[in-house]
């Protein structure tokens, strides 16, 4: 198969869909790589290096998307890109298509074969090709929120940690998945005082003896979410119904309650956030007030650390790469998992929690595939 990699053009996304690494191992399994100039320039890795690892480089993205029989991404296709997808092609990236009508109808209209990372499951029920971003994204989070906590940012003016005589940030953490797991470690690593807000008690039970009494667990209703927004410095949104639109968690009037200068992460923007007053922002310009609370909303935090995203991100997703450029469809009628990552194929949205978001038809993957 002719495996494709574009250059990432949302703000501010350095990462790569395929390393050097990555494609020396399409290449062992028998397959071509076409590579556009300067993809790898955000994880410095040359075009001579991409050659070195046996790809073909081109000179622009029309040529990777016209010549490839699957595209291999990091983030959504922007509107010029889906424009040039075409049916019986694969596409194999994060999609997000709950809060983004505008690409759905795009993929739809194309008549290709969406794959997304974010819905790829695994034996275990977990989801092993979102999970490496999950885990930057988590301790980014809290990276964020010292930045964002800073007096000159518009922040509280607080230490994370706090010192000696002096209390330490408090942060709420909502969601006690893989996000929420990594932004506590990470918060407890610099001093906070940390709660995990979490609706399943075995996952509480977890976490509770994950961290050993360090960080505090809290069974989320309407009443503990406010009572902890209200007394936090810093709220992660870390929440997540795969595929589906996060939900509202924090209205606008609740804003109210919170301190003047607390900071909003919203770690669940990709699937439309689950603050009411979370848009999502950028890299470039990635906070924004409203009612004296600090809002970071940033739609692609991983894209800042890139060598580590980009590293993380493939080591996940090339097993399921290679089957895919190995057995095209057949890979995804052959293994469960791979077809819970099917979202659209041949203008039919495959994924029930997408679908319903959209409110539009739903088609299952081994319908639309034994068609």
């Amino acid at each position: 198969m002719r495996v494709g990699v574009p250059k990432e053009i949302k703000v501010h996304e350095y990462r790569v869909g395929l390393t050097p690494e990555a494609v020396r191992e399409y290449r062992s399994a028998g397959h071509a790589v076409i590579v556009e100039t300067g993809a790898g320039a955000g994880i410095s890795a040359s075009d001579a290096a991409y050659e070195a690892a046996g790809a073909r480089i081109v000179a622009s993205a029309a040529e990777v998307f016209a010549e490839a029989d699957m595209i291999v991404k990091v983030k959504e296709p922007q509107p010029g890109e889906w424009a040039q997808l075409r049916e019986g092609q694969i596409l194999f990236t994060y999609l997000h298509l709950a809060p983004d009508p505008a690409q759905a109808a795009g993929l739809v209209a194309s008549g290709v074969t969406a794959i997304a990372y974010e819905t790829v499951t695994d034996r275990f029920g977990g989801l092993p090709l979102l999970a490496p971003m999950s885990e930057v994204a988590g301790r980014l989070a809290i990276e964020a929120a010292a930045v964002s906590l800073k007096r000159p940012a518009g922040g509280r003016g607080m230490l994370i940690g706090g010192v000696p005589g002096v209390p330490p940030a408090r942060i709420v953490v909502i969601g006690g998945g893989v996000v929420g797991t990594h932004a506590a470690r990470m918060a407890a690593g610099l001093g906070a005082d940390v709660v995990i807000l979490d609706r399943s008690l075995p996952r509480l039970r977890q976490l509770d003896e994950l961290f050993g009494g360090r960080v505090r667990t809290r069974f989320s209703t309407l009443d503990a979410i406010e009572t902890e927004i209200f007394a936090a410095d810093v709220v992660i949104g870390a929440v997540l119904i795969p595929g589906a639109a996060a939900p509202r968690l924090v209205s606008r009037a609740q804003l109210s309650g919170m301190k003047r200068g607390a900071v909003l992460v919203d770690v669940a923007i990709d699937q439309g956030g689950c603050f009411e007053t979370s848009h999502a922002t950028t890299h470039a310009d990635p906070t924004y007030e409203v009612d004296g609370v600090i809002h970071y909303c940033v739609a692609n935090m991983p894209g800042a650390v890139p060598l580590t995203s980009s590293y993380a991100l493939n080591n996940a997703t090339l097993p399921f790469g290679l089957a895919l450029a190995s057995n095209g469809l057949d890979a995804i009628r052959r293994d469960p998992h791979l077809a819970a990552g099917l979202n659209v194929h041949r203008g039919n949205i495959t994924n029930a929690p997408v679908a319903a978001s959209l409110q539009k038809p739903y088609r299952s993957a081994e319908e639309v595939l034994a068609g």
